[in-house]
């Protein structure tokens, strides 16, 4: 199943807050807003996405409270970007810094694109829909950015002002600049 795709514009215009008391009163639908107005319904992953998927939170959660200079966030976790979309990426990182001197509502999305996003390839996504996600990340400022696609057994490596890298088969990945220290073992993630 593929996500489905609902143009409400110019009919219906909804707010930050009615977009937002949308996913509460829907917790069970996984919802995102382009930057156009769109809202965009996404289907659950099958278990095996969801158990690579897993994985890679517990492996940035592990490093990130060790190292304690930033939060990691799942799938649930609401990104109100630069440019007006609502997104959520599979796993993300936000530095400490830049949370603190925000102070958001711990109750509502977070106002600010991550330092870090990871977009994990379900066998229902698209590629060019994913990597246009990956792309819209960056240009709203995360710093880094990965596309892990099982399906094809490659990782695309996202950076601002970069062309985006292709690894094929890679056993692992480095945090670079913006986690550092964290390398990411792709055993069970990437096979």
């Amino acid at each position: 199943m593929t996500a489905l795709i609902l143009n409400l514009s110019p009919t219906i215009e909804l707010t930050d807050e009615q977009f937002f008391q949308l996913c509460q009163n829907n917790r069970d639908l996984r919802l995102e807003r382009t930057a156009e107005g769109e809202l965009i319904i996404m289907p659950p992953t099958g278990w095996e996405s969801g158990n690579r998927n897993s994985k890679l939170t517990a492996r940035l959660e592990f490093w990130a409270d060790a190292d304690g200079t930033g939060l990691t966030f799942d799938s649930s976790t609401g990104f109100k970007l630069p440019n007006g979309a609502n997104r959520s990426p599979d796993a993300s990182w936000v530095s400490r810094k830049r949370l603190e001197a925000l102070n958001p509502d711990p109750d509502k999305f977070l106002p600010l694109a991550p330092d870090f996003a990871v977009e994990l390839r379900s066998a229902s996504d698209s590629l060019k829909t994913v990597q246009q996600k990956m792309q819209e990340y960056i240009d709203n400022g995360v710093r880094l950015g990965w596309l892990i696609d099982p399906q094809n057994q490659q990782v695309e490596i996202y950076r601002p002002e970069q062309d985006v890298e292709v690894l094929q088969s890679p056993t692992s990945l480095s945090g670079e600049n913006v986690l550092l220290g964290f390398v990411l073992d792709l055993t069970q993630i990437l096979s």
